[in-house]
C-alpha cells in the first residue's frame, strides 16, 4: 500500500494576514510555536505568549522577526486573570488592537480517575479551558471597541480555540483533559453564537496525534509510532506544522464564512478506525 508523504516544510505562504496584530498563547513549544512562526510568515505582528521558558521563547520572536514583522515575548499564566489582562494592556499599548487570537496554552496531568487529585483537576481545566475563556474575553471586548477595518480584514477579529480530538473522543486516565476539551467546544460554539453578529468569528482546531513534547512517549520510539499509527487511518503522525497552517488560514480572509465550526486536523482519528472493519 502506498504511504502518504510525510509532511515536512511547507514552501513559503501567501501574506494572508499581512498588518494584522495576532497573540499566541503557549507559543514557545510545539503547537504553539509552530503557529506563532507561521502567523509572523503570513504577514502578522505577534505576541509570544510563555509561561516557562523565557529563551526558547525568545528564539521565536528573532525566527518571527525574520520575517520583516514586530513580535515581542510576554510571560503570563493563563490561568490567572490578572496576568490576562495585563498581557493583553501590553499588547495593545505596544501594537494598538488585536486582530487574531489563538488560544492554544494547554497541559496534561495524567491519572486514573481514583487517583486524580483534585489539584489536577483544577490545573488542567483552569489552564486548558479558564485561560481560553479570559484571553477571548479579552479579545472581545478589544474587537467590539474597535469593529472592523475593511482594509485590515473583513471581520472585527478572529478567535481560534486550540482543542482536540479529545473533545468528542472520550479519553480513560485522562478525565480531566478530556473534560477540559469538551468544555472548549461548547464554549467555543457559545461564543461564536454570541459574537457572530458583531462580526467576530470565532472557531476552534481539534489536533489528533501531533509530535509535541506533550506526548513524547507515543511516537519517540518505532513500537510507540506503530501502536500509534493504527489510530490514524492516514498513516502519519502530524507535525505542528500541519496545525499552524490549519490555524493560519481559519484565522485569514480565505475563512471568512467559517463561524462556530471545529476543523479535526488528525489524519482521519475522528473516523475510529477500529471499525473500519465492522468493529
Amino acid at each position: 500500500m502506498t504511504q502518504p508523504a510525510d509532511s515536512g516544510r511547507r514552501p513559503e505562504a501567501l501574506p494572508l494576514l499581512r498588518g494584522q496584530k495576532a497573540l499566541v498563547t503557549g507559543a514557545n513549544s510545539g503547537i504553539g510555536l509552530a503557529t506563532a512562526i507561521a502567523l509572523g510568515r503570513a504577514g502578522a505582528d505577534v505576541v509570544v505568549n510563555y509561561v516557562f521558558g523565557r529563551e526558547a521563547a525568545e528564539d521565536v520572536v528573532s525566527k518571527i522577526q525574520s520575517f520583516g514583522v514586530r513580535a515581542f515575548a510576554h510571560e503570563a499564566d493563563v490561568s490567572d486573570e490578572g496576568q490576562v489582562v495585563g498581557m493583553f494592556a501590553r499588547m495593545l499599548e505596544e501594537f494598538g488592537t488585536i486582530d487574531v487570537l489563538v488560544a492554544n496554552a494547554g497541559l496534561q496531568r495524567d491519572a486514573a480517575l481514583t487517583d486524580m487529585t483534585v489539584e489536577e483537576w483544577h490545573k488542567v481545566i483552569d489552564v486548558n479551558l479558564t485561560g481560553q475563556f479570559l484571553c477571548a474575553r479579552e479579545a472581545a471586548k478589544e474587537f467590539l471597541r474597535r469593529g472592523v477595518v475593511p482594509e485590515v480584514s473583513r471581520s472585527a477579529g478572529k478567535i481560534v480555540c486550540m482543542s482536540s480530538v479529545h473533545q468528542i473522543i472520550p479519553w480513560s486516565g485522562h478525565a480531566n483533559y478530556a473534560a477540559s476539551k469538551g468544555g472548549v467546544l461548547m464554549l467555543m460554539q457559545t461564543l461564536a453564537q454570541e459574537l457572530g453578529p458583531h462580526g467576530i468569528r470565532v472557531n476552534a482546531v481539534a489536533p489528533g496525534a501531533i509530535r509535541t513534547p506533550i506526548n513524547r512517549s507515543a511516537w519517540d520510539t518505532p513500537e510507540a509510532e506503530q501502536n500509534l499509527l493504527k489510530l490514524i487511518p492516514y498513516r502519519r503522525v502530524g507535525d505542528p506544522d500541519d496545525i499552524a497552517d490549519a490555524v493560519t488560514v481559519l484565522a485569514s480572509d480565505l475563512m471568512d464564512y467559517v463561524v462556530g465550526t471545529t476543523i479535526y486536523v488528525d489524519g482521519g482519528m475522528t473516523l475510529f478506525p477500529g471499525f473500519a472493519t465492522g468493529g
